[in-house]
Parts: structure tokens; C-alpha cells; sequence
């Protein structure tokens, strides 16, 4: 890698970083737009035009607010807790192929930070240490609530990532690698996977509301039982910082799951309308993020829709219906494939 290549992935990263928080942070109104139209609202309209500053003016109260750390908690797993959660959901995205390559003065770019060949792997292993930021938090805060909700995130997280792993099996059988750059390559056009993995595609988005503790899966939170769950004690931008881990995790699982199941950047007919390759990656690009928006939508749907699974149905769906049906496709996926290999 050149000066001019790493300058380059320097800025796009940098760039990324950037929009992950913004739309995280626009995500926060967007879903008080979302519930305020569902339950016949107007939803936030002080702050800014159509309360457009509500985010801002959501983090200026969080700066503004009282710090508070607990006597009897562990001072430095109590702020080592939220930082490891945001960092880890920040990480994710350097291995998504953001869009296809643009030509800067002769010099050919991609919009990808890492093609890592082993890019899915990358991304179980960042969401799998999140769960350190939740557990190292709610232990820390030497409150039962808050251990209870750590508890409660831990064992579901790694409940429903045996299922999400299984799914991802199925996928990696049908596409042959685990690269995400070459996974959303081999989707060119309308060769989208959602077509060839439409049950593995189901599980991993139950899995990944689940991974996210979106509601109907917000049990470690769970107002109505343990006050605020693993965040119980947190006060200021540690808690934002939860906070905004969650926002940013589902912008990232919608990225993921755009990247998966629905061809990425691809756009179906764009190579035949003879554009210049810059505008062909910067028109993918656009069609990727209305992807993302449009799986964060519902994210959003979903969660002021169901009611809270209790928690022995949390655990029934995950043990005894996810991960058998996972491995129902992963056995039906290389039946498949092998009888079409002997053809």
C-alpha cells in the first residue's frame, strides 16, 4: 500500500466514521418520527424546523447532565464498560463494502476501509466482544438490576449467535467464501441471495434484533422489570454511550444484512444505462444506504409493533426454533448443492 492508497483509506475512513453517527444520531428522531406517526403524534417539532435539532439538543443534555458513579461500583470496569461497547460497534464497519471502486486522478479506489477474506468472521468477532461492554458494565455497577440485565444479555447473545452463525454456514455453502466484498460481487444484478437463502436470511434477521436488544428482544433493558437492566446506574454520556451503541449496532446490522441477502451496492440495470464508472459507484452507493434506511425502518416497525417476549419465550425461540431451523438449512443447503455437483 502506496501514500496515495493509505491518505485515501485514511479520509474514506474517517468519512464513515463520520456518517456512523450522524446516522445513528439522526436514527434517534427518526424513530420518535416513526412511533409519533404509528401512535397518531406529531412526535419531537421544537427543536430546529420539523425537529430537526432534536439530536443535538439530545446530546447537549447528555453532556450537560450529572455524572454519577456509584460508590460501591468498580470505578474502572464502570467506565471501561460503555467504551468498549461503543468501540467495538464502531470497528464493525470497515470491512463493509461501502460501494464499488471510483477513479481519482488515474488511480483506482475501492469503498471498502479492509477486504478482509475472512470479512464475516471480522464482524461475528466485533459483535461477539460487545457483549464484554454490556456484562463488564451491569458487574461493575454492583446493583442486582444492572447484573440482572447483564446477565440476561449474555445469555441471549449467545443464544441467538449460534443460530446467526448457522445461517451465515448456509450462506458461505451457497457463495463459497467469506469475504463480503466478493459476496456482494457475486450478487451483480439481481442475483441476490434473499432468492437462494430466503429461510437463512429470516433467521439471521430475528437474530440480529435479538443481537441488538431491540425491542421485542429488549430483555437486558427491560424497564418494567429491572428499571434500565445493565445501564441502571449509568448517568451522562456513559449512558449515551449505550444508548448510542444500540443506534449504531442496527446501522450496522442493516448494512450487514444489505450486504448479505441484498446484493450490497448492486443496483439491477444500472450497467446498461452507460454511465461513467464514478457515477455508477456513487449511484450504487445511494441505492445502498436506501437499503440500510429502508431495514432500519423496520427495525423501527418491528419495535412498536410486538409486544416483549417473556423471557422463557426469548429462550424457547432461540433454542428450540432458531437454531434447529438453522440447521434444517444448512442440511437442506448442501443436500442441494451436493446433487447439483453430480449433475
Amino acid at each position: 500500500m502506496d501514500w496515495t492508497e493509505l491518505i485515501f483509506k485514511t479520509i474514506f475512513l474517517i468519512i464513515i466514521f463520520v456518517v456512523t453517527l450522524v446516522v445513528a444520531m439522526y436514527s434517534t428522531y427518526g424513530e420518535r418520527k416513526v412511533a409519533a406517526f404509528m401512535q397518531d403524534r406529531r412526535g419531537p417539532n421544537r427543536a430546529g424546523p420539523f425537529g430537526l435539532l432534536q439530536p443535538l439538543a439530545d446530546g447537549l443534555k447528555m453532556f450537560m447532565k450529572e455524572e454519577i458513579i456509584p460508590l460501591t461500583a468498580n470505578k474502572n470496569l464502570f467506565i471501561i464498560g460503555p467504551s468498549i461497547a461503543m468501540t467495538t460497534a464502531l470497528l464493525t464497519g470497515v470491512v463493509i463494502p461501502w460501494g464499488g471502486t471510483i477513479s481519482i486522478g488515474g488511480r483506482i479506489f475501492s469503498l471498502q476501509v479492509a477486504d478482509l477474506n475472512i470479512g464475516i468472521l471480522y464482524v461475528f468477532a466485533m459483535v461477539s466482544i460487545g457483549v464484554y461492554g454490556i456484562m463488564i458494565g451491569g458487574w461493575a455497577s454492583n446493583n442486582k438490576y444492572a447484573l440482572l440485565g447483564a446477565i440476561r444479555a449474555a445469555s441471549q447473545m449467545i443464544s441467538y449467535e449460534l443460530a446467526m452463525g448457522m445461517s451465515i454456514i448456509a450462506l458461505v455453502l451457497t457463495t463459497g467464501t467469506l469475504s463480503l466484498h466478493e459476496i456482494v460481487s457475486q450478487q451483480h444484478g439481481m442475483h441476490w441471495n434473499i432468492f437462494y437463502q430466503p429461510l437463512g436470511f429470516f433467521i439471521f434477521l430475528i437474530c440480529a434484533f435479538a443481537e441488538t436488544n431491540r425491542a421485542p428482544f429488549d430483555l437486558p433493558e427491560c424497564e418494567t422489570e429491572l428499571i434500565g437492566g445493565y445501564h441502571t446506574e449509568y448517568s451522562s454520556m456513559k449512558l449515551g454511550f449505550y444508548l448510542f451503541a444500540e443506534y449504531i449496532n442496527m446501522f450496522i446490522s442493516s448494512a450487514v444484512i444489505a450486504t448479505l441477502y441484498f446484493g450490497g451496492y448492486n443496483m439491477p440495470f444500472i450497467d446498461q444505462l452507460g454511465l461513467s464508472m464514478n457515477t455508477v459507484t456513487f449511484i450504487g452507493t445511494f441505492f445502498f444506504f436506501l437499503k440500510i434506511f429502508s431495514m432500519i425502518f423496520l427495525f423501527m416497525w418491528i419495535r412498536w409493533t410486538l409486544p416483549r417476549f417473556r423471557y422463557d419465550q426469548l429462550m424457547n425461540m432461540g433454542w428450540k426454533g432458531l437454531i434447529p431451523l438453522a440447521m434444517f438449512n444448512i442440511v437442506a443447503t448442501g443436500i442441494y448443492y451436493f446433487f447439483t455437483e453430480l449433475k
